[in-house]
């Protein structure tokens, strides 16, 4: 929910709670995997809204485990047809940390970014399996439903890696398509998305 503020005279104009605003961010839809290959949010199915009701949409990512060990979590984008291949240029840099203390590395990761591509973006590099490892973070997808211009996205995810690492991952980007975007999947790169909450948010007045 958006913090409002109010001063004296807001305050006194009000009479009853339900005047009081809602606030601009919307929960739009909450997903929970349990050994799923994929988990998508699609315009128009299951509740789902990703259109111009809202000029930003904010994806959370909230302990999101993998079956497998040491795998990169990915998002994909879909601009109309039945495939997540949207053409996308991208940046990537992480900072991490060794539980030893051994290595520490703030860097631009060439082998991450993608330039006219219709990959899924890679949003973590390792995420480990063990059971106290996964990965968490956020996705802002601006403007989808524009077929003026391009779409941009800004992603920040933390994940434990596989080799004992606290990896901050930054990502930015855009959908190289005057199509609307309509729909977003996230994948581990191989094996399923064992446990984790995906929630959809729509952000009005932004």
């Amino acid at each position: 929910m958006a913090l409002v503020k109010y001063n004296n005279n807001s305050l006194s104009a009000i009479t009853e709670a339900s005047s009081l605003p809602a606030g601009t961010m919307t929960l739009i839809k909450e997903q929970t995997a349990s050994a799923d290959a994929t988990i998508s949010f699609v315009d128009g199915t299951s509740d789902v809204v990703l259109d111009n009701t809202y000029p930003i949409y904010l994806f959370k990512f909230i302990n999101i485990h993998p079956s497998a060990d040491n795998v990169y979590f990915e998002v994909g984008f879909r601009d109309g047809s039945t495939a997540y291949d949207a053409t996308k240029t991208t940046t990537y840099f992480r900072a991490y940390q060794y539980e030893a203390e051994a290595t520490t590395a703030l860097e631009y990761r060439t082998a991450e970014d993608l330039a006219q591509s219709t990959s899924f973006q890679r949003l973590t590099e390792g995420t480990g399996a063990d059971n106290d490892q996964s990965c968490s973070g956020t996705l802002h997808l601006f403007n989808p439903s524009s077929t003026t211009f391009v779409k941009h996205f800004i992603a920040n995810i933390h994940s434990a890696h596989a080799v004992d690492t606290a990896e901050s991952n930054f990502i930015a980007g855009y959908c190289n398509v005057t199509a609307a975007i309509d729909a977003v999947q996230f994948k581990m790169v191989s094996g399923n998305i064992d446990a984790g909450t995906f929630k959809l948010y729509g952000i009005k007045d932004s």
